[in-house]
C-alpha cells in the first residue's frame, strides 16, 4: 500500500494498462511533450514513446473522432480533454457516434474508448471552462460515466474503464489532483456501477459524487461534532451504470436523505436519484428528500462568489439540518 496523490493514481492506472495491453494509447492536447496540462501524463512519453503517447492539435472534434475510429479497429485510446467544457465542440463524436455505433452495428463493433479530464468548477476560470456535464453525458444509452473522489477510486475506476468495451467517460476534479490517499501496490480495479459507503451512519444518508463526496465527508464530521448527528455518506463513484441498491439500502436504514452534487440542479444527476428513491423507497422516508447543488447560474468567475455557488460544508450542514427538522 502506498500513499499517493489523485494525479499520481491516474498516472499509475495508465502506466499499468499501457504495460499490460499494447493496444492502449494516450492521446490529447499536450499529453506528451508537455506532460499533460495538469501533469497527469508526466513521464509517459519518455517511457512509452511517441507512437503510444500522442500529442494532438487543439481540435477536440478531430482527435476524439480519431480515437473513436481507432477504437473501432481494436485500439484502446485514452483521450485527455484539457476541460470537459471543451467536449461540447465534439458532441457529435462524444455522444452521437461513440454511444451508438455498437447498437447501430448490431453488436458487431465495440468502442473501447476512454475520455478523461477535469469536469468541475471551483477554479475561477469562468463559465466556459467550468462545466460538470456528467448528467448530460449519462443521459445517453451506450455511454458509461464515472466520477472518482479519491486516489484509490481514481486508479481503480480508470483501469476498469480502459478494460471496458464501451465508451467510458471519466470526470475528474482538478481541485482533487493533489489530494493524497492509500492505493494498493498490487493490480486492482474498482468495478463500474458499484457505489461505496465512505462513512457509516444511522441518522441521515448523504449521497454524493466527485468532490461533493469530500465536501459531504467534511460536513458529516462537523454534524457529528457540533450536532451529535451521525450521517452516512454514500459515494456514487459511477453515475452510469448507477448502483441503485446501495442508495436504497442506505435510505431504508436512515429514513432521511440529502443529495449533494456540484452539478446544476435543473435536470441534474440528483433529480434522477430523487425519483428513484421516492418511487422505490417512499415508505421508508420520514422527511422530504433534501438537495444541495450548485446555484443555478453560469459558473461565477469571482472566487468568493464561486465558493458559495458550489456546495460547501456549511451549505451541506444547513441542508442536513433542514431534512432532520
Amino acid at each position: 500500500m502506498s500513499v499517493i496523490t489523485y494525479r499520481e493514481a491516474l498516472r499509475a492506472a495508465m502506466r499499468e494498462e499501457l504495460k499490460r495491453d499494447p493496444n492502449v494509447v494516450i492521446m490529447g492536447e499536450e499529453v506528451a511533450q508537455f506532460n499533460g496540462a495538469y501533469k497527469v501524463t508526466e513521464g509517459l512519453l519518455a517511457e512509452f514513446g511517441d507512437k503510444r503517447i500522442v500529442d494532438t492539435p487543439i481540435s477536440e472534434a478531430g482527435f476524439v473522432g480519431l480515437g473513436i475510429g481507432a477504437s473501432m479497429l481494436g485500439i484502446r485510446p485514452v483521450m485527455e480533454l484539457m476541460f470537459w467544457s471543451f467536449s461540447y465542440v465534439a458532441f457529435d463524436q462524444v455522444i452521437n457516434n461513440a454511444a451508438n455505433i455498437r447498437y447501430m452495428s448490431g453488436g458487431q463493433i465495440n468502442i473501447p474508448i476512454v475520455i478523461r479530464g477535469p469536469a468541475n468548477g471551483g477554479t475561477n476560470v469562468g463559465a466556459t471552462h467550468s462545466h460538470t456535464p456528467e448528467n448530460i453525458i449519462a443521459n445517453h444509452p451506450g455511454i458509461k460515466v464515472v466520477c472518482p473522489a479519491t486516489p484509490y477510486d481514481a486508479k481503480g475506476l480508470l483501469k476498469a474503464a480502459i478494460r471496458d468495451n464501451d465508451p467510458v467517460y471519466v470526470m475528474e476534479n482538478t481541485i482533487l489532483y493533489n489530494d493524497k490517499g492509500e492505493v494498493p501496490d498490487e493490480d486492482y480495479i474498482v468495478p463500474l456501477g458499484v457505489a461505496d459507503i465512505k462513512r457509516e451512519g444511522t441518522d441521515l444518508t448523504i449521497v454524493a459524487h466527485g468532490r461533493a463526496t469530500i465536501t459531504s465527508l467534511k460536513a458529516a464530521e462537523r454534524l457529528a461534532a457540533e450536532h451529535n448527528i451521525n450521517a452516512e455518506v454514500v459515494d456514487l463513484r459511477s453515475i452510469r451504470p448507477l448502483d441503485e441498491e446501495t442508495i436504497l439500502n442506505s435510505v431504508r436504514k436512515t429514513n432521511r436523505v440529502l443529495l449533494v452534487e456540484e452539478n446544476k440542479p435543473f435536470c441534474g444527476v440528483d433529480a434522477q436519484i430523487a425519483y428513484i428513491i421516492q418511487s422505490k423507497a417512499f415508505d421508508y422516508l420520514d422527511a422530504p428528500i433534501g438537495r444541495v447543488s450548485s446555484i443555478d447560474a453560469p459558473q461565477i468567475y469571482s472566487k468568493k462568489l464561486e465558493d458559495i455557488q458550489i456546495p460547501n460544508p456549511d451549505r451541506v450542514i444547513a441542508g442536513a439540518l433542514e431534512v432532520l427538522k
